[in-house]
């Protein structure tokens, strides 16, 4: 009985650790647009800095995953909450990753004055950080409903971007001296677009673990 219980608080540290990292890495998506959007180099190199910290972490929870795996050989439910927070930690670091991109093309900037007003990169940020969140909750309350609803939110993602590349495209077709600009913001609308895959890898993986069924490379709809 004290051996399982000291399992269960095992299982409840790697879920404590990742929601700590999901935290960063909320927070970084969050100031990596913001250095965008304001041209702002400090916050942005604010943003590099924080990858060293979710590195650092990702190591630290892989290393306890495995240990758990190997000292315990958790077995069905217990089992796949382990690898599934094993692929949630690889996830979250390459959001991260992800974040520190857009960091770097809102440093590419800093120097020079915006485009445009900037007003989708910010509401596609906003989905991003709600998926990424959203798939950390379902995965913290084992809840398969939201885990779906954060996949279906990923075609409004990708609508989003395709309709920030087509609006910066159209400027360089009419004036290619914005190019220097404009590809900044797309490549930032196509890192943010890949935080949200990532987020419904996370989400994929949470039905997996509360299900035991397998959703990748499946088209999934509200009445599946």
């Amino acid at each position: 009985m004290v051996m399982e219980r000291h399992f269960d608080d095992e299982l409840s540290g790697l879920k404590t650790d990742l929601i700590k990292m999901a935290s960063l890495v909320e927070e970084s998506i969050y100031k990596a647009v913001q250095a965008l959007k304001d041209r702002n180099k400090e916050l942005a190199e604010e943003v590099v800095e924080m990858d060293s910290r979710i590195d650092e972490m990702e190591n630290i929870i892989e290393e306890n995953a495995i240990e758990l795996l190997a000292l315990r050989q958790p077995m069905a439910a217990d089992l796949r909450f382990v690898t599934t927070g094993m692929r949630i930690n690889a996830e979250l670091e390459r959001i991260a990753d992800l974040t520190v991109n857009i960091a770097q093309r809102a440093i590419e900037i800093s120097d020079e004055p915006l485009l445009k007003p900037m007003i989708d990169i910010p509401k596609l940020s906003e989905i991003a950080r709600k998926m990424v969140k959203g798939a950390i909750d379902s995965f913290v309350d084992r809840d398969e409903k939201l885990a779906r609803e954060i996949i279906l939110t990923d075609p409004q993602a990708n609508m989003l971007k395709a309709a920030v590349q087509k609006e910066l495209i159209g400027y360089m077709t009419r004036d290619g001296s914005t190019a220097a600009r404009a590809v900044p913001l797309i490549l930032s609308a196509r890192h943010l677009e890949r935080i949200c895959d990532h987020a419904t890898n996370i989400a994929e993986d949470v039905i997996y673990m509360v299900q035991a069924k397998v959703v990748k490379h499946r088209k999934l709809d509200n009445g599946e």
